[in-house]
C-alpha cells in the first residue's frame, strides 16, 4: 500500500513522485508535497493571474459579472477592497461599491 498523499486537485489516489514533486497522472496536476503540508492549515485561495490573495487584500474584476436581481452588472474594473476568503465555489466574500454585501469567485479578480 502506498502512502503517497491523494492529489489536491482532484484526490486521486495514486500520484507518483518526480524528484521534489507528485505528479497526478489523472489530471496532470503536480505539486510540492513540502508546500502543501505547510499550506494544509489555512484557505488557499488564488486570483486569475495565480496570486495569493489573503483576507483584507484589494482586488479588481476583470470581467463583466451579472448579478440575479439587478437590472445593472459589476462592470469591469471595480475595485473592491477588504476582502474576506471562505470555503466553497464563491470564494471571495464583500462589499462591491452600488451592490452591497455579495460572494464573488476568486477567477473573476485579479489583486489590486
Amino acid at each position: 500500500m502506498s502512502t503517497d498523499p491523494h492529489c489536491p486537485n482532484c484526490n486521486y489516489e495514486y500520484p507518483y513522485p518526480s524528484g521534489d514533486l507528485m505528479i497526478c497522472p489523472e489530471c496532470n496536476h503536480e505539486w510540492n508535497p513540502a508546500e502543501s503540508a505547510a499550506d494544509a492549515d489555512g484557505l488557499v485561495v488564488k486570483d486569475a493571474h495565480g496570486n495569493l490573495l489573503a483576507d483584507g487584500d484589494s482586488v479588481t474584476v476583470i470581467k463583466d459579472l451579472p448579478v440575479k436581481g439587478f437590472s445593472k452588472s459589476i462592470k469591469v474594473g471595480t475595485k473592491v477592497t477588504n476582502i474576506r476568503l471562505v470555503e466553497g465555489d464563491h470564494n471571495i466574500d464583500c462589499k462591491v461599491p452600488g451592490f452591497g454585501g455579495m460572494a464573488l469567485k476568486s477567477e473573476f479578480v485579479k489583486k489590486a
